[in-house]
């Protein structure tokens, strides 16, 4: 939801990582704003008769002009509420991946497993994605976002394990052995999920309350009101989690018996707030986890890893 990213492998081996945030910011039309934004060299597009800025540089002037940024996802899909969704995210797609190489490419891109605390259509939001992903060329295959964590993340391990996506719109869980997906799900819960309720009871915007948790806060150790905030909130989205991770493993039939103690490795923007592997094993200790687990940590590449996890994927069938 709040960032696109690609993964790509040439045939040297080299491997080539681009992102793109997932935000735009519509400007009025008027010669002056069209020199300032070229003189700062922001990149723009006219759509409906509207000066349209996409990625950082729309983060950077929805926090100058105390405005919030538009989303063309929310909760991890395509925006329901958002007429220019499409068409942003056709621009986005492009300068990520551009054409493919050879028509037919392989291109793995993740979607979100179904999620448990509220109602979305996954299959449109595929189908959308698919589209745009064949008119470029690809042969476009999807993967659920917390599995490919388990492919990014758990190879040494026999991808055996539990992978958590935080992303800002949801918090995708995936329970593997060797590869294979034993429980997949998703909940509402994401880095939007503290900013907005951050921005609710600091009277502040939205975007203002995620240039904060970006700045750098250690949620161990709060150092204002602010920061406790995002620290309270970050404990409640944690507890959820695990609680609901808990709650199936102890209802789901067919669950398999795990030898060893397994890891649960994090990826995604959300988890990289310091101190969030502590807080983790701090909330593991009250709920009483109904399996061992040997390490708690977010990946080293924490936000290109769902990104290297479908290439990883795409790889495969090489």
């Amino acid at each position: 939801t709040a960032n696109l990213l690609s993964a790509v492998q040439d045939k040297d081996g080299n491997l080539y990582i681009k992102a793109q945030r997932n935000a735009f910011i519509d400007i009025d039309q008027d010669d002056f704003t069209r020199n300032m934004l070229t003189k700062l060299g922001v990149q723009y597009v006219i759509l409906n008769n509207r000066m349209v800025v996409v990625g950082d540089p729309a983060f950077e002037l929805a926090n100058i002009f105390n405005r919030e940024t538009r989303r063309p996802m929310s909760h991890g899909m395509i925006s329901p509420k958002e007429s220019d969704a499409l068409p942003i995210m056709k621009l986005l797609i492009e300068k990520l991946l551009g054409s493919a190489q050879k028509q037919g490419e392989v291109c793995y891109f993740s979607v979100p497993a179904e999620p448990i605390d509220f109602s979305m259509n996954v299959t449109y939001h595929k189908g959308l994605f698919q589209d745009l992903l064949t008119k470029l060329g690809y042969e476009a295959k999807p993967i659920i976002e917390g599995h490919a964590v388990v492919f990014s993340e758990l190879a040494d391990d026999d991808f055996t394990g539990i992978g958590i996506s935080g992303g800002g719109g949801m918090f995708n869980v995936c329970v593997a052995y060797k590869t294979i997906p034993a429980l997949s799900f998703a909940t509402s819960r994401g880095g939007e999920w503290i900013d907005q309720d951050v921005a609710q009871v600091l009277g502040i915007k939205g975007s203002k309350a995620c240039a904060i948790k970006e700045r750098g806060v250690d949620i161990r150790k709060p150092q204002n009101r602010e920061q406790q905030a995002i620290e309270i909130y970050f404990r409640e989205l944690i507890k959820y989690t695990l609680t609901n991770i808990k709650q199936r493993f102890e209802s789901s039939e067919g669950m398999p018996s795990f030898p060893e103690p397994v890891d649960i490795v994090f990826a995604g923007g959300t988890p990289m707030i310091g101190g969030f592997c502590d807080v983790v094993k701090q909330e593991l200790e009250k709920i009483k986890f109904p399996i061992p687990i040997k390490n708690v940590r977010v990946s080293e590449d924490s936000l290109n890893a769902i990104a290297k996890g479908a290439l990883v994927a795409a790889m495969s069938e090489s």
